[in-house]
């Protein structure tokens, strides 16, 4: 009996996973960037600077096409976050331009990342909510308030499968806080417009 077998057999599961180790590392490495670009993309959209927002988008999506070639085996868990934060950045851009927010399949992310950076645009949302209420734009805030609670209402039941996508409960139980004030803060500006329109008649 020789080991021939096992030293062929090993030698080429050793190049497979010496590569399987180079991609794992260059994803890390490199990923940082495209969650940079995302976050960059978000800010824009805030400062109501669209065109840059886009921009930096699309570098993010071209960098993530990049690397999912590298993502090969069990690697596509390293692709999570850069994915939840296009996710987040797409769907924001998409509720600033009044367009339908677009679907995992459109996006080419994993269902895992589409969950939680569907999740994390609650909180974008409500930040939008408090900006346009402090404009005085009540209209707007309603609308994107509305998108909040309903995109919440379609996201609650996934807490039930918080074992197989990381930090859903915990995510789910910060986006029911998030849109509890929200609504707090909306109510508060309706009557109080109210108040100030009741005001006013009797002022004539």
């Amino acid at each position: 009996m020789t080991l021939k077998n096992v030293k062929s057999s090993l030698d080429k599961i050793s190049k497979s996973l010496a590569n399987v180790q180079d991609n794992r590392e260059f994803l890390l490495r490199n990923t940082r960037e495209i969650v940079i670009l995302c976050s960059k993309s978000i800010i824009s959209v805030h400062k109501g600077d669209l065109k840059t927002a886009k921009k930096n988008l699309k570098q993010a999506d071209s960098l993530l096409k990049k690397y999912k070639k590298k993502a090969e085996f069990d690697l596509r868990r390293y692709l999570v976050t850069p994915e939840q934060e296009y996710v987040e950045a797409a769907c924001l851009i998409a509720v600033v331009e009044k367009k339908e927010i677009p679907s995992d399949v459109k996006l080419k992310v994993m269902s895992e990342s589409y969950v939680l950076g569907l999740l994390d645009c609650i909180g974008e949302l409500k930040r939008m909510v408090f900006d346009k209420i402090r404009v005085g734009d009540i209209k707007e805030a309603l609308r994107i308030f509305e998108i909040m609670e309903n995109l919440y209402l379609h996201l609650y039941p996934f807490s039930m499968y918080d074992k197989v996508v990381k930090e859903a409960r915990r995510k789910i139980d910060v986006g029911r806080i998030l849109v509890d004030d929200t609504r707090g803060a909306i109510t508060e500006e309706k009557r109080r417009s109210e108040l100030i329109a009741t005001l006013n008649k009797l002022k004539k």
